[in-house]
């Protein structure tokens, strides 16, 4: 039986990292969809764990060979995608896959497999506490963050689009609720 879909999408800085990397440690049969991308590589990161790096002309090709399920060019230049050979590969050994993408990657994963796909939004209590929040990471230089809190403000006009939304306010509470939403999703035939 190919496994589910659940889609977690978020402005930058609103947690659904942190949501999902959670619940890949409980018990929900869920295995990390990695996205590609042609963005630097952070000094936390791994390539092949937390993302696929590409150069812009690799991802380029991967487009033009349709290779993608989705993608989107977020910034001038910056690229990221979801690969269909990835989600193939989780789908056919019987686990659910689960996505951390942005928020119109999520609306287009959704409307591709429709009911299979679960679609959550992470919302921040505020845009102001999204700010704090990429201020906090230091992984960003300030005219980087205003971009991303600009962007923001857009997505968050998105969140109706989704099925379920989780206001992150409370981690805990946010852990919470994403664990309720998936167990009933996964149970349901």
């Amino acid at each position: 039986m190919l496994g589910k879909l659940i889609i977690f999408s978020a402005p930058s800085g609103a947690g659904k990292t942190t949501i999902v990397r959670h619940l890949l440690e409980q018990d929900l049969n869920l295995e990390f969809s990695i996205s590609a991308t042609s963005r630097g590589m952070r000094h936390t990161e791994t390539n092949g764990k937390d993302y696929y790096f590409l150069t812009p002309e690799e991802f380029r090709s991967k487009i033009d060979n349709d290779e993608f399920l989705e993608w989107e060019e977020v910034y001038a230049g910056t690229y990221y995608g979801t690969l269909k050979s990835e989600v193939d590969r989780i789908r056919t050994n019987g686990q659910n896959v689960i996505f951390d993408v942005d928020v119109v990657g999520g609306c287009n994963i959704k409307k591709f497999y429709g009911d299979e796909a679960l679609a959550v939004f992470v919302q921040p209590p505020s845009v102001d506490e999204l700010r704090n929040r990429l201020v906090s990471r230091c992984t960003d230089a300030p005219e980087v963050i205003e971009k991303r809190v600009a962007k923001a403000a857009y997505e968050l006009t998105f969140a109706n689009q989704f099925d379920r939304i989780i206001i992150n306010e409370d981690l805990t509470k946010a852990f919470e609720k994403a664990e309720q939403c998936i167990r009933e999703f996964i149970a349901a035939k």
